[in-house]
Protein backbone atom coordinates (compact mmCIF):
# COMPACT_ATOMS: atom_id res chain seq x y z
CA UNK A 1 0.00 0.00 0.00
CA UNK A 2 1.32 3.46 -0.81
CA UNK A 3 0.03 6.63 0.53
CA UNK A 4 0.70 10.16 -0.44
CA UNK A 5 2.00 13.07 1.94
CA UNK A 6 -0.77 15.53 3.63
CA UNK A 7 -3.32 17.43 2.60
CA UNK A 8 -4.56 14.27 0.29
CA UNK A 9 -3.48 10.95 -0.28
CA UNK A 10 -3.56 10.11 -4.00
CA UNK A 11 -5.30 6.69 -5.10
CA UNK A 12 -3.49 4.27 -7.19
CA UNK A 13 -3.95 5.24 -10.99
CA UNK A 14 -4.81 1.90 -12.76
CA UNK A 15 -7.03 2.85 -15.79
CA UNK A 16 -5.31 5.39 -18.18
CA UNK A 17 -1.60 5.91 -18.97
CA UNK A 18 -0.20 9.21 -18.61
CA UNK A 19 -0.47 12.40 -20.81
CA UNK A 20 1.47 12.05 -23.65
CA UNK A 21 3.84 15.42 -22.40
CA UNK A 22 5.40 13.33 -19.61
CA UNK A 23 5.33 9.29 -21.11
CA UNK A 24 7.82 7.58 -19.72
CA UNK A 25 8.23 9.54 -16.19
CA UNK A 26 4.69 9.19 -15.33
CA UNK A 27 4.12 5.36 -16.38
CA UNK A 28 7.43 4.23 -14.74
CA UNK A 29 5.89 5.52 -11.54
CA UNK A 30 2.25 4.03 -13.22
CA UNK A 31 4.04 0.67 -13.83
CA UNK A 32 5.64 0.83 -10.06
CA UNK A 33 2.95 2.06 -7.95
CA UNK A 34 0.58 -0.46 -9.68
CA UNK A 35 3.39 -3.60 -8.69
CA UNK A 36 3.81 -2.09 -4.84
CA UNK A 37 -0.53 -2.05 -4.64
CA UNK A 38 -1.20 -5.21 -6.47
CA UNK A 39 2.16 -7.36 -5.80
CA UNK A 40 3.77 -9.72 -8.76
CA UNK A 41 2.05 -9.27 -12.10
CA UNK A 42 3.07 -10.33 -15.50
CA UNK A 43 3.97 -7.99 -18.16
CA UNK A 44 0.69 -8.78 -19.87
CA UNK A 45 -1.38 -8.14 -16.41
CA UNK A 46 0.76 -4.88 -16.13
CA UNK A 47 -0.88 -4.29 -19.48
CA UNK A 48 -4.77 -5.17 -19.26
CA UNK A 49 -4.35 -3.58 -15.64
CA UNK A 50 -3.00 0.40 -16.82
CA UNK A 51 -4.04 0.06 -20.54
CA UNK A 52 -0.44 0.36 -21.93
CA UNK A 53 -0.03 -1.40 -24.44
CA UNK A 54 2.67 -4.83 -23.70
CA UNK A 55 5.50 -2.81 -25.64
CA UNK A 56 5.33 0.04 -23.53
CA UNK A 57 5.24 -2.28 -20.40
CA UNK A 58 8.43 -4.18 -21.56
CA UNK A 59 10.15 -1.01 -22.29
CA UNK A 60 9.22 0.26 -18.66
CA UNK A 61 9.94 -2.83 -16.43
CA UNK A 62 13.45 -3.18 -18.70
CA UNK A 63 14.37 0.33 -17.12
CA UNK A 64 12.79 -0.11 -13.60
CA UNK A 65 14.61 -3.07 -13.17
CA UNK A 66 18.09 -1.54 -14.65
CA UNK A 67 17.23 1.15 -11.26
CA UNK A 68 17.24 -1.77 -9.25
CA UNK A 69 13.63 -0.84 -7.97
CA UNK A 70 11.97 -4.04 -9.82
CA UNK A 71 12.75 -7.69 -10.30
CA UNK A 72 12.37 -10.71 -12.33
CA UNK A 73 9.28 -12.99 -9.84
CA UNK A 74 7.52 -16.12 -10.44
CA UNK A 75 6.32 -17.44 -13.85
CA UNK A 76 2.23 -16.09 -14.05
CA UNK A 77 0.13 -18.84 -16.05
CA UNK A 78 -2.84 -17.24 -16.93
CA UNK A 79 -4.24 -20.26 -18.08
CA UNK A 80 -3.98 -24.06 -18.56
CA UNK A 81 -2.26 -23.35 -22.29
CA UNK A 82 0.22 -21.49 -23.43
CA UNK A 83 3.65 -20.09 -22.29
CA UNK A 84 3.56 -18.68 -18.85
CA UNK A 85 4.80 -15.04 -18.16
CA UNK A 86 7.28 -13.89 -16.58
CA UNK A 87 6.51 -12.34 -13.52
CA UNK A 88 7.69 -9.04 -11.97
CA UNK A 89 7.92 -7.62 -8.26
CA UNK A 90 8.19 -4.31 -6.19
CA UNK A 91 12.11 -4.77 -5.54
CA UNK A 92 13.01 -1.38 -3.67
CA UNK A 93 16.15 -2.73 -1.93
CA UNK A 94 18.00 0.04 -3.05
CA UNK A 95 16.62 2.97 -1.93
CA UNK A 96 15.42 3.92 1.58
CA UNK A 97 13.12 7.02 3.19
CA UNK A 98 14.06 8.40 6.30
CA UNK A 99 11.48 8.82 9.08
CA UNK A 100 12.50 10.86 12.36
CA UNK A 101 10.64 11.83 15.28
CA UNK A 102 11.23 14.94 17.43
CA UNK A 103 8.95 14.41 20.81
CA UNK A 104 8.89 15.53 24.61
CA UNK A 105 11.42 12.86 25.89
CA UNK A 106 13.17 10.71 22.94
CA UNK A 107 14.04 10.81 19.48
CA UNK A 108 13.53 8.49 16.40
CA UNK A 109 15.08 8.20 13.62
CA UNK A 110 13.88 4.80 10.95
CA UNK A 111 14.99 3.88 7.46
CA UNK A 112 12.50 2.31 5.45
CA UNK A 113 12.94 0.85 1.85
CA UNK A 114 10.42 0.25 -0.32
CA UNK A 115 9.05 -3.04 0.59
CA UNK A 116 8.66 -1.88 4.23
CA UNK A 117 11.12 -3.17 5.19
CA UNK A 118 13.02 -1.14 8.48
CA UNK A 119 16.49 -1.38 7.15
CA UNK A 120 17.27 0.76 10.58
CA UNK A 121 15.64 1.85 13.88
CA UNK A 122 17.00 3.58 16.79
CA UNK A 123 15.07 5.57 19.48
CA UNK A 124 17.33 7.39 22.11
CA UNK A 125 15.90 9.44 25.31
CA UNK A 126 16.22 12.85 24.99
CA UNK A 127 14.31 15.41 27.85
CA UNK A 128 13.56 17.82 24.78
CA UNK A 129 11.68 20.58 26.95
CA UNK A 130 14.62 20.96 28.97
CA UNK A 131 16.81 22.18 26.15
CA UNK A 132 17.26 24.63 24.02
CA UNK A 133 15.97 24.32 20.06
CA UNK A 134 19.13 24.36 19.18
CA UNK A 135 20.92 21.87 20.97
CA UNK A 136 17.85 19.54 20.17
CA UNK A 137 18.34 19.94 16.96
CA UNK A 138 22.32 18.87 16.94
CA UNK A 139 21.10 15.84 18.55
CA UNK A 140 18.50 15.03 15.83
CA UNK A 141 20.97 15.99 12.98
CA UNK A 142 23.55 13.36 15.08
CA UNK A 143 20.89 10.58 14.54
CA UNK A 144 19.89 11.36 11.60
CA UNK A 145 23.35 10.89 9.90
CA UNK A 146 23.68 7.51 11.77
CA UNK A 147 20.76 6.86 9.61
CA UNK A 148 22.39 8.05 6.18
CA UNK A 149 25.65 6.15 7.02
CA UNK A 150 23.60 2.77 8.18
CA UNK A 151 21.86 3.43 4.43
CA UNK A 152 25.77 3.91 2.85
CA UNK A 153 27.03 0.49 4.87
CA UNK A 154 24.04 -1.25 3.17
CA UNK A 155 24.54 0.22 -0.27
CA UNK A 156 20.83 1.86 0.31
CA UNK A 157 20.10 5.11 -1.96
CA UNK A 158 18.55 7.16 0.94
CA UNK A 159 15.76 9.67 -0.72
CA UNK A 160 14.50 11.76 1.56
CA UNK A 161 13.66 12.79 4.94
CA UNK A 162 10.85 13.53 7.14
CA UNK A 163 10.81 15.13 10.10
CA UNK A 164 7.84 14.27 12.57
CA UNK A 165 6.85 17.16 15.80
CA UNK A 166 4.14 17.39 17.82
CA UNK A 167 3.10 20.87 16.93
CA UNK A 168 1.26 23.03 14.61
CA UNK A 169 3.90 23.03 11.41
CA UNK A 170 4.10 25.47 8.89
CA UNK A 171 4.82 22.38 5.81
CA UNK A 172 5.93 25.07 2.70
CA UNK A 173 8.03 27.15 5.57
CA UNK A 174 9.57 23.98 7.60
CA UNK A 175 8.79 26.09 10.50
CA UNK A 176 7.58 25.09 14.10
CA UNK A 177 4.69 27.44 14.59
CA UNK A 178 3.71 26.42 17.72
CA UNK A 179 4.58 23.24 19.54
CA UNK A 180 3.02 23.57 23.37
CA UNK A 181 4.49 20.76 24.75
CA UNK A 182 8.06 21.65 23.60
CA UNK A 183 7.66 25.32 24.51
CA UNK A 184 8.95 26.44 20.90
CA UNK A 185 7.06 29.15 18.72
CA UNK A 186 8.93 29.54 15.14
CA UNK A 187 11.80 27.48 15.09
CA UNK A 188 13.04 26.79 11.79
CA UNK A 189 13.73 23.02 11.62
CA UNK A 190 13.95 22.32 8.08
CA UNK A 191 16.43 25.57 7.92
CA UNK A 192 18.46 23.91 10.90
CA UNK A 193 18.46 20.47 9.80
CA UNK A 194 19.53 21.58 6.26
CA UNK A 195 22.31 23.66 7.90
CA UNK A 196 23.58 20.45 10.01
CA UNK A 197 23.30 17.92 7.10
CA UNK A 198 24.73 20.22 4.45
CA UNK A 199 27.84 17.49 4.26
CA UNK A 200 25.69 14.63 3.75
CA UNK A 201 23.18 16.14 1.56
CA UNK A 202 26.04 17.47 -0.61
CA UNK A 203 26.68 13.96 -1.08
CA UNK A 204 23.01 12.48 -1.23
CA UNK A 205 20.77 15.34 -2.45
CA UNK A 206 17.31 14.75 -0.94
CA UNK A 207 14.34 16.79 0.32
CA UNK A 208 13.72 17.75 3.93
CA UNK A 209 10.23 17.99 5.43
CA UNK A 210 8.82 18.32 8.62
CA UNK A 211 4.88 17.35 9.65
CA UNK A 212 2.89 17.05 12.36
CA UNK A 213 3.47 13.98 14.39
CA UNK A 214 -0.24 12.71 14.21
CA UNK A 215 -0.65 13.08 10.73
CA UNK A 216 2.36 10.74 9.87
CA UNK A 217 1.31 8.35 12.43
CA UNK A 218 -2.17 8.39 10.34
CA UNK A 219 -0.20 7.97 7.24
CA UNK A 220 1.69 5.52 9.05
CA UNK A 221 -1.05 3.24 10.18
CA UNK A 222 -2.46 3.58 6.76
CA UNK A 223 -0.10 2.34 4.64
CA UNK A 224 1.11 -0.30 6.41
CA UNK A 225 -0.47 -0.83 10.27
CA UNK A 226 -2.82 -3.39 11.54
CA UNK A 227 -5.49 -1.51 9.13
CA UNK A 228 -3.89 -0.88 6.39
CA UNK A 229 -5.90 0.37 3.84
CA UNK A 230 -8.90 1.55 5.56
CA UNK A 231 -10.51 4.18 4.16
CA UNK A 232 -11.96 5.91 6.85
CA UNK A 233 -10.04 6.11 10.14
CA UNK A 234 -8.79 7.97 13.30
CA UNK A 235 -5.59 7.71 14.58
CA UNK A 236 -5.03 8.67 18.23
CA UNK A 237 -0.93 9.43 19.25
CA UNK A 238 -0.88 8.77 23.30
CA UNK A 239 2.27 10.88 24.29
CA UNK A 240 2.80 13.47 26.86
CA UNK A 241 -0.13 15.00 25.12
CA UNK A 242 -2.43 13.42 22.45
CA UNK A 243 -2.40 14.37 19.01
CA UNK A 244 -4.59 12.73 15.98
CA UNK A 245 -4.74 12.13 12.45
CA UNK A 246 -8.24 11.57 10.54
CA UNK A 247 -8.35 9.61 7.28
CA UNK A 248 -11.70 10.20 5.11
CA UNK A 249 -12.26 8.21 2.50
CA UNK A 250 -8.35 7.28 1.85
CA UNK A 251 -7.44 10.85 1.91
CA UNK A 252 -5.68 12.66 5.41
CA UNK A 253 -7.66 15.24 6.82
CA UNK A 254 -4.57 18.31 6.91
CA UNK A 255 -6.72 21.24 6.65
CA UNK A 256 -7.08 24.70 5.14
CA UNK A 257 -3.30 25.19 6.14
CA UNK A 258 -2.16 22.30 7.16
CA UNK A 259 -2.47 22.58 10.92
CA UNK A 260 -4.80 19.65 11.54
CA UNK A 261 -4.17 17.30 14.26
CA UNK A 262 -4.27 19.01 17.50
CA UNK A 263 -7.48 16.80 18.71
CA UNK A 264 -5.68 16.98 22.07
CA UNK A 265 -6.99 20.29 22.76
CA UNK A 266 -10.34 19.73 22.32
CA UNK A 267 -11.98 21.72 25.65
CA UNK A 268 -13.41 18.88 27.80
CA UNK A 269 -13.66 20.89 30.97
CA UNK A 270 -13.36 24.65 31.08
CA UNK A 271 -12.70 24.32 34.89
CA UNK A 272 -10.17 21.54 34.57
CA UNK A 273 -6.24 21.77 34.95
CA UNK A 274 -3.84 24.24 33.13
CA UNK A 275 -2.89 22.92 29.38
CA UNK A 276 0.60 24.05 27.90
CA UNK A 277 -1.11 25.32 24.82
CA UNK A 278 -2.40 28.41 27.88
CA UNK A 279 -6.02 27.01 28.15
CA UNK A 280 -7.52 24.80 30.68
CA UNK A 281 -9.33 21.14 30.34
CA UNK A 282 -8.18 19.68 27.13
CA UNK A 283 -8.30 16.34 26.65
CA UNK A 284 -4.90 15.36 26.63
CA UNK A 285 -4.32 17.08 30.35
CA UNK A 286 -6.95 14.53 30.74
CA UNK A 287 -5.28 11.14 29.04
CA UNK A 288 -1.91 12.21 27.79
CA UNK A 289 0.81 10.55 29.44
CA UNK A 290 1.33 13.23 31.53
CA UNK A 291 -1.91 12.95 33.23
CA UNK A 292 -2.20 9.27 33.45
CA UNK A 293 1.23 9.52 35.39
CA UNK A 294 0.18 12.33 37.81
CA UNK A 295 -2.49 10.24 38.74
CA UNK A 296 -0.32 6.44 38.80
CA UNK A 297 2.82 7.81 40.69
CA UNK A 298 4.48 10.41 42.23
CA UNK A 299 6.94 12.92 40.45
CA UNK A 300 10.12 10.87 41.77
CA UNK A 301 8.84 7.64 41.04
CA UNK A 302 11.28 5.74 38.02
CA UNK A 303 8.10 5.62 35.70
CA UNK A 304 8.39 9.76 35.47
CA UNK A 305 11.97 9.68 34.40
CA UNK A 306 12.66 11.04 31.04
CA UNK A 307 15.97 9.49 31.31
CA UNK A 308 15.03 6.29 30.63
CA UNK A 309 13.36 4.72 27.56
CA UNK A 310 10.15 5.22 27.44
CA UNK A 311 8.69 1.56 26.50
CA UNK A 312 10.82 0.52 29.58
CA UNK A 313 8.73 3.06 32.00
CA UNK A 314 5.06 1.74 30.03
CA UNK A 315 6.44 -1.96 31.16
CA UNK A 316 6.85 -0.77 34.55
CA UNK A 317 3.23 0.69 34.41
CA UNK A 318 1.79 -2.11 32.31
CA UNK A 319 3.86 -4.99 35.47
CA UNK A 320 1.83 -2.89 38.30
CA UNK A 321 -1.41 -3.20 36.27
CA UNK A 322 -0.93 -6.51 36.15
CA UNK A 323 -0.03 -7.45 39.81
CA UNK A 324 -3.61 -5.48 40.85
CA UNK A 325 -1.62 -1.96 41.96
CA UNK A 326 -4.87 -0.29 43.07
CA UNK A 327 -3.25 3.13 42.07
CA UNK A 328 -1.79 2.24 39.08
CA UNK A 329 -5.70 0.56 37.76
CA UNK A 330 -7.34 3.32 38.80
CA UNK A 331 -5.43 6.02 37.07
CA UNK A 332 -5.52 3.19 33.71
CA UNK A 333 -9.51 3.22 34.31
CA UNK A 334 -9.73 6.98 34.56
CA UNK A 335 -7.65 7.71 31.62
CA UNK A 336 -9.42 4.88 29.80
CA UNK A 337 -12.80 6.42 30.64
CA UNK A 338 -11.82 10.11 29.41
CA UNK A 339 -10.49 8.17 26.19
CA UNK A 340 -13.99 7.42 25.72
CA UNK A 341 -15.53 10.65 26.27
CA UNK A 342 -13.20 12.51 23.52
CA UNK A 343 -13.00 9.73 20.98
CA UNK A 344 -16.99 9.90 21.07
CA UNK A 345 -16.89 13.26 19.52
CA UNK A 346 -14.48 12.38 16.70
CA UNK A 347 -16.51 9.34 15.86
CA UNK A 348 -19.89 11.33 16.02
CA UNK A 349 -18.08 13.71 13.21
CA UNK A 350 -16.53 11.51 11.37
CA UNK A 351 -17.82 8.02 11.69
CA UNK A 352 -14.63 6.32 11.19
CA UNK A 353 -14.33 2.38 10.63
CA UNK A 354 -11.53 1.95 13.27
CA UNK A 355 -10.34 4.30 15.45
CA UNK A 356 -6.61 3.46 16.22
CA UNK A 357 -5.00 3.91 19.67
CA UNK A 358 -1.03 4.32 19.51
CA UNK A 359 1.67 5.57 21.44
CA UNK A 360 1.26 4.60 25.17
CA UNK A 361 -2.40 3.97 24.34
CA UNK A 362 -1.25 0.56 22.65
CA UNK A 363 0.81 -0.25 25.60
CA UNK A 364 -1.27 -0.45 28.04
CA UNK A 365 -4.17 -0.69 25.67
CA UNK A 366 -5.84 -3.98 27.41
CA UNK A 367 -6.13 -1.67 30.50
CA UNK A 368 -8.16 1.07 28.42
CA UNK A 369 -10.27 -0.48 26.10
CA UNK A 370 -13.43 -1.74 28.76
CA UNK A 371 -13.80 2.07 30.15
CA UNK A 372 -13.40 3.21 26.75
CA UNK A 373 -15.50 1.17 24.93
CA UNK A 374 -18.50 1.50 27.76
CA UNK A 375 -18.32 5.53 27.49
CA UNK A 376 -18.26 5.02 23.55
CA UNK A 377 -21.03 3.04 24.00
CA UNK A 378 -22.88 5.31 26.09
CA UNK A 379 -22.17 8.49 24.29
CA UNK A 380 -21.95 7.63 20.70
CA UNK A 381 -25.28 8.60 18.70
CA UNK A 382 -24.99 5.95 15.97
CA UNK A 383 -26.44 2.46 17.15
CA UNK A 384 -23.40 0.11 17.98
CA UNK A 385 -20.53 3.15 18.03
CA UNK A 386 -21.70 3.75 14.44
CA UNK A 387 -20.03 0.86 13.51
CA UNK A 388 -16.76 1.75 14.88
CA UNK A 389 -14.27 -0.58 16.58
CA UNK A 390 -11.12 0.13 18.57
CA UNK A 391 -7.65 -1.06 17.39
CA UNK A 392 -4.24 -1.09 19.04
CA UNK A 393 -1.40 -0.18 17.18
CA UNK A 394 1.15 -2.89 15.94
CA UNK A 395 3.27 -0.24 15.09
CA UNK A 396 3.39 1.72 18.84
CA UNK A 397 5.65 4.50 19.28
CA UNK A 398 7.18 3.71 15.87
CA UNK A 399 3.92 4.96 13.84
CA UNK A 400 5.20 8.45 13.69
CA UNK A 401 8.67 7.91 12.05
CA UNK A 402 7.13 4.92 9.62
CA UNK A 403 4.70 7.27 8.43
CA UNK A 404 7.54 10.01 7.61
CA UNK A 405 9.86 7.28 6.06
CA UNK A 406 6.76 6.58 3.88
CA UNK A 407 6.35 9.58 3.01
CA UNK A 408 9.80 10.45 1.90
CA UNK A 409 9.94 7.13 -0.68
CA UNK A 410 6.83 9.21 -2.17
CA UNK A 411 9.48 10.89 -4.60
CA UNK A 412 10.72 7.84 -5.91
CA UNK A 413 7.09 6.30 -6.18
CA UNK A 414 6.03 9.61 -8.24
CA UNK A 415 9.24 9.55 -10.13
CA UNK A 416 11.11 6.54 -10.52
CA UNK A 417 13.76 8.47 -12.57
CA UNK A 418 15.25 9.88 -9.61
CA UNK A 419 17.26 6.67 -9.58
CA UNK A 420 19.76 6.42 -11.16
CA UNK A 421 20.38 3.43 -13.61
CA UNK A 422 22.86 0.63 -12.14
CA UNK A 423 25.06 0.62 -14.35
CA UNK A 424 25.38 4.46 -14.15
CA UNK A 425 25.69 3.66 -10.35
CA UNK A 426 28.69 1.17 -11.41
CA UNK A 427 30.56 3.45 -13.70
CA UNK A 428 30.84 6.53 -10.95
CA UNK A 429 31.73 3.82 -8.34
Amino acid sequence: MSVHPSPALRSLPTSQPADQAAVRRSNLALVLRHLGARGSRSRAGIAADTGLNKATVSSLVAELVERGLVREGEPHRAGSVGRPGRGVELDGRRVGGIGVEINVDYLTALVLDLTKTVLFEQRVALDVQALPPEEVLDAVAELTSRAVRECARRGVLPVGVTIAIPALVDVEGGVVAFAPNLHWRDVPVVRGMTDRLAGLLARYPMPVRMANDANLGALGEYAMGGVAGTPDLVYLAGEIGVGGGVIVGGRLLGGAEGFSGEIGHIQLDPAGPDCGCGRRGCWETLVGMAGMLRLAADADDPVSDPSLDLEQRMDMIRRRAETGDRRTLDALGKVGAGLGVGASILINVFNPGVVVLGGYFASLGPFLLGPMTAELRARVIAPDIGGCRVELSRLGFAAASRGGANVALEAVLDDPALVPLLSAARSSG
